[in-house]
């Protein structure tokens, strides 16, 4: 047992604690021109805490930074209305079809994702195919490439399969006794959804929340290839600082603080929500 966890802890160490620590220590570090174009921390020298300071008063970073997380809300909770059906049709379907069912939702990650990404470039372009089946009906072409709403497809359709998976893992342990019992009192099906199938499904919503919207707040690809210029999120800006600007430290602040909010914000509302079961049960 303790060879387990030795294991466990020496993973996280090497590829969470160690590379976390690196980046913060060039976020300390004073901009050099040099390689790489940091000075770095050495013994006896005040760290620099410039980089920090810009990032809390420019406010172009702050509006990147609430376009993230407003995005990565706003696909999380379309996911989630889109994958908890999904989930539930799947874990209530018949023993043999669910492993076919569960192969379809997982075949996407079967080939690449930047090809999967050019492909819906294909299909959303203004001469692609969704575009000519428009025409076809009478209807006028739309602009779907570069927007908004490109943006949003490509992020639901990519990090679906991280919502249905972990609910369905949850609704296929529910204990079918429960709804029979509820149904034998004399509940609709939709309140045998709310009062029992809802509630003990929420350990795995809460999962695939964490899921999708986590790595949302920090997607650069999707925006980048099927968002317009002004789908400026946090993550182009860590990459425009990175590779553009050449400037080390503020983006390595911007991944500190992305990471110190991506920690406290989805620790804030599963103490909100253990709090609310917590009140129910009781």
């Amino acid at each position: 047992m303790i060879a387990v966890l030795a294991i466990v802890w020496a993973w996280l160490l090497v590829l969470l604690v160690l590379p976390t620590l690196i980046v913060l220590k060039i976020a300390l570090s004073y901009p050099a021109d040099s390689v790489p174009p940091y000075a770095p921390m050495l013994p006896g020298l005040h760290v620099s805490t410039d980089a920090f300071a810009l990032i809390l008063s420019d406010p172009l970073y702050a509006q990147a930074l609430l376009l993230s997380l407003k995005v990565a809300g706003l696909s999380t909770a379309i996911c989630l209305l889109a994958g908890y059906p999904m989930a539930l049709a799947i874990a209530r379907s018949p023993e043999r079809w669910r492993n076919l069912l569960l192969m379809l939702v997982m075949l996407p990650f079967w080939t690449g994702f930047l090809m999967r990404i050019n492909a819906w470039i294909g299909l959303l372009q203004d001469d692609g195919w969704i575009n000519t089946i428009i025409v076809m009906l009478g209807l006028s072409p739309l602009r779907l490439l570069y927007t908004d709403v490109a943006m949003y497809i490509g992020i639901v359709y990519t990090y679906l399969p991280f919502m249905v998976l972990p609910i369905y893992a949850r609704l296929s342990q529910l204990d079918g006794r429960l709804l029979e019992a509820a149904a034998d009192l004399g509940a609709p099906p939709w309140q045998v959804f709310g009062a029992v199938t809802l509630p003990l499904s929420l350990p795995g919503v809460w999962a695939g929340v964490l899921l999708v919207f986590i790595p949302a707040a920090g997607e650069f690809v999707i925006p980048e290839l099927l968002g317009g210029p002004q789908a400026q999120l946090i993550g182009r800006m860590l990459w425009q600082e990175f590779f553009q600007n050449g400037d080390w430290p503020t983006a390595s602040a911007i991944a500190c603080a992305l990471l110190a909010l991506l920690l406290l914000l989805p620790a804030a509302l599963l103490r909100v929500g253990r709090t609310t079961l917590s009140r129910r049960s009781s």
